[in-house]
């Protein structure tokens, strides 16, 4: 999903072989100490709205970013962190991803709603980009103690084993996660319905971290999201990639997480689902 000129430059290659288990480090160390002392302990003024009821923001995410932010700063310096809050409290923050400096994209809580309701269906997103292509990331799950990585070239791996897509079985309806409702406009709706049809399961998706590592696993198929994001798919989608799977907006243009993406768009185990879905979405 990459041209050849896309590669790692000598300098972050080097970053990554000597550093990438302190980036390692830094998302465990977060997690231990702001995420899951809070974790089924949340008291109700550590929990706020952002856009609406469905869009929370709570002290860990909060916490965690500060400490990420910092700590990824210091080991790659002249990087820049783009997290979810941060942007959220500073909206120009974002336009860091458009530059080529190397910058760091979190999400320090991929999950907040579920993380709230004590659900373990949360994880922690980092990864490294430069010039809008993705180098690393980082997919942590402190409740289940799961940890996903890749680098670009270099495969994907859950916990030091290896990981490989595959594609569905012949004849087994497509197992999708969808975006919710809630964050669709009604243009999006209509492409999303495509999808209930013969031969396709959709559903609602959850994390959006943990859908990907699902698709990295080969436990589920397909995803269908209808927003861009970056820190809820930088890390998965380079995740997906380095496993075997693809990923196709409805131009059937790969995702790019500089944004401009036509939407809905899909990642997915194989090409061949992915041009799938894409072909679903665009005929309704």
């Amino acid at each position: 999903m990459i041209g050849d000129t896309e590669t790692i430059d000598e300098f972050l290659s080097e970053f990554l072989t000597r550093h990438a288990a302190d980036v390692e480090e830094a998302v465990r160390k977060a997690a231990a100490a702001e995420i899951m002392p809070r974790f089924r302990r949340l008291a109700a003024h550590e929990v706020d709205q952002k856009a609406g009821p469905h869009d929370l923001v709570t002290d860990a995410d909060r916490k965690a970013e500060q400490y990420l932010t910092k700590t990824l700063g210091a080991l790659l310096p002249g990087s820049v962190v783009v997290g979810e809050e941060a942007v959220h409290a500073n909206p120009a923050s974002y336009e860091a991803i458009q530059g080529d400096t190397p910058v760091w994209i979190v999400d320090p809580v991929d999950g907040t709603r579920q993380f709230v309701h004590g659900d373990p269906g949360f994880c922690t997103l980092v990864a490294l980009a430069q010039g809008g292509v993705l180098l690393a990331s980082w997919t942590y799950a402190p409740a289940r103690d799961q940890l996903a990585t890749a680098v670009r070239g270099q495969g994907a791996f859950l916990d030091g084993e290896r990981l490989r897509s595959g594609a569905p079985d012949p004849g087994r309806d497509l197992r999708i996660a969808t975006s919710h409702p809630d964050y669709t406009t009604d243009e999006e709706k209509r492409a999303l319905l495509g999808l209930w049809t013969e031969g396709v399961a959709p559903r609602a998706c959850g994390s959006a971290g943990l859908e990907y590592l699902a698709l990295a696993r080969g436990e589920s198929d397909a995803t269908a999201f209808s927003w861009e994001a970056a820190w809820d798919h930088a890390a998965g989608i380079l995740l997906v990639e380095e496993a075997g799977g693809a990923h196709l907006t409805l131009t059937g243009e790969p995702f790019r997480i500089r944004g401009h993406n036509s939407l809905p768009f899909t990642a997915a185990r194989d090409a061949a689902t992915a041009r799938r879905v894409v072909g679903l979405l665009s005929a309704s």
